[in-house]
């Protein structure tokens, strides 16, 4: 299999693994805990990130030649970014207007996934 193919195959099953994991913990945390859908969303955040960056540097991307603090470090920022724009999402979808959490939740990771494929491959780990 060629690898730009190979890499796209492997972060879309990575991609969906973190998306699963980011839903399955913004859903306890704002069904089950009835926390705030912002603050479920940080939480839920952090646990996605941490899976994903283990799974982009090993698996999809590969490690960079940098450390593994500078590839955590660019990862960890570049994904801050997409952190804003789903707080901004579910900000107006869920707080403003009022729209089912889990829906808006599952909606916005979709172009999470390909704003973070775009930052990891051209921006973190970039060769």
């Amino acid at each position: 299999m060629k690898s730009n193919h190979k890499e796209k195959l492997l972060y879309l099953f990575f991609g969906f693994l973190t998306t699963v994991i980011s839903i399955a913990v913004f859903a306890f945390f704002t069904e089950v805990l009835q926390i705030d859908s912002l603050i479920s969303n940080i939480i839920s955040w952090i646990f996605a990130v941490a899976f994903a960056f283990v799974t982009n540097r090993k698996w999809v991307f590969s490690e960079s030649g940098q450390s593994f603090i500078v590839d955590a470090l660019y990862f960890y920022l570049a994904r801050l970014t997409t952190l804003v724009f789903e707080e901004a999402v579910i900000f107006v979808f869920i707080t403003l207007l009022d729209l089912n959490a889990l829906v808006v939740k599952a909606a916005s990771q979709i172009a999470v996934i390909i704003l973070n494929y775009l930052i990891s491959k051209f921006v973190v780990f970039r060769k």
